[in-house]
């Protein structure tokens, strides 16, 4: 089976280069132009997808004749106090630069850390892994956050590579295959491909 995983279209938050988690923004113009020209597919079907809009947006400009299901384990990560700022307007904030050299580890202030959040996600990719499986479908497609898609990556792609060399642009992502026969046992991802 294949999985294809998107990250949404740009919010203004974005642009500004804003930590956007459980903050939910919009897509932007530039957001919705880029999901446009990254492709509109008509005949997918189905298409699981963050509740956040502008995962929402993103799904329904790219796959408008699908049916999209909401999951909130797909969410991006709550940043907490650390939501709506950026790295330089939290140069001297002793909470952020705590968190940033822990590698993000430790838990956000009034948010989540990247433990939970991983485990957060990755049960929930889980789950809709063993459903399609079950099923027998050919493709899985996710629309959701570079933070979800970093963590599912970093967790199931074979060879491994660490959580930030996962990043993905907007729009972007990979399409990786699951090797279905050793799922239930060695979860892994492998033959991707950035897209």
């Amino acid at each position: 089976m294949e999985v294809i995983l998107i990250r949404h279209g740009q919010t203004a938050g974005n642009l500004a280069r804003r930590y956007i988690g459980a903050t939910d923004e919009p897509l932007c113009h530039d957001g919705i132009v880029t999901s446009a020209k990254s492709g509109i597919f008509l005949n997918v079907p189905l298409v699981y997808a963050s509740p956040a809009t502008r995962a929402v947006q993103t799904s329904q400009i790219k796959f408008p004749n699908a049916r999209t299901l909401l999951f909130p384990g797909l969410r991006e990560m709550d940043f907490g106090v650390f939501e709506r700022r950026t790295a330089d307007e939290m140069a001297d904030d002793m909470r952020y630069r705590a968190w940033v050299n822990g590698e993000c580890f430790g838990e956000c202030p009034n948010g989540e850390g990247r433990i939970g959040f991983t485990a957060r996600t990755c049960i929930t990719f889980s789950e809709i892994v063993a459903e399609n499986l079950d099923r027998r479908r050919r493709y899985v497609i996710i629309v959701a956050h570079a933070g979800t898609i970093m963590a599912i990556m970093e967790r199931f792609a074979r060879p491994r590579q660490a959580y930030f060399d996962w990043h993905p642009t907007y729009c972007g992502g990979y399409q990786a295959h699951i090797d279905d026969g050793t799922w239930g046992i060695t979860p892994r991802l492998t033959d991707y491909r950035e897209i």
